[in-house]
């Protein structure tokens, strides 16, 4: 799935690309949104033929950016969100059912949790899921954004082996 949105936004910013960082952009943008994130953002980048190291860079970068907004802000935005509006409550509490489904692997190794459910790119994971679990199970902020930092490390390397080993084959 991840690789058929990144095909697609690849696609609608084709032109942007030509530039000297237009690649470099559209991975990144990728990789600040969720569900995509990094994992997106590689997959983009090697259907762009972007070198590697550099599109790591970019990507892991895009990818950490959120994590402090998510770990202290979240769970207020959430509640103004449920205060202000029915139809964003109603999504603020499909949102938080989604993290409370995935919250017991989380919860039963902590920040090892984190890291490994960050870490293992699998759909539904990844560092804005973890994140608001870890904000909504109260977990310390320093801690939970480390461990954060690490899983996108983690998932980033699983990444470029799928990428620009595996989907590489494929690709070229």
């Amino acid at each position: 799935m991840a690789n058929k949105i990144a095909k697609f936004i690849v696609g609608l910013f084709g032109s942007i690309t030509s530039l000297w960082y237009g690649k470099y952009l559209v991975m990144f943008v990728i990789s600040l949104l969720p569900i995509l994130e990094l994992r997106g953002g590689l997959i983009a980048a090697k259907l762009m033929n972007a070198p590697m190291v550099p599109s790591f860079m970019v990507c892991f970068l895009g990818n950490i950016i959120p994590i402090p907004f998510i770990l202290w802000f979240i769970t207020k935005i959430f509640t103004y969100l449920k205060n202000k509006s029915k139809k964003l409550g109603k999504l603020v509490i499909k949102l938080e059912n989604k993290a409370n489904s995935k919250k017991a692997q989380i919860e039963r190794l902590k920040y090892l949790g984190l890291v490994l459910f960050v870490g293992i790119p699998l759909p539904g994971t990844g560092a804005w899921t973890g994140c608001l679990i870890a904000s909504m199970l109260g977990m310390d902020k320093k801690k939970s954004a480390l461990a954060a930092i690490g899983g996108v490390v983690m998932a980033g390397i699983i990444m470029l082996i799928f990428s620009y080993g595996v989907l590489g084959v494929i690709i070229d």
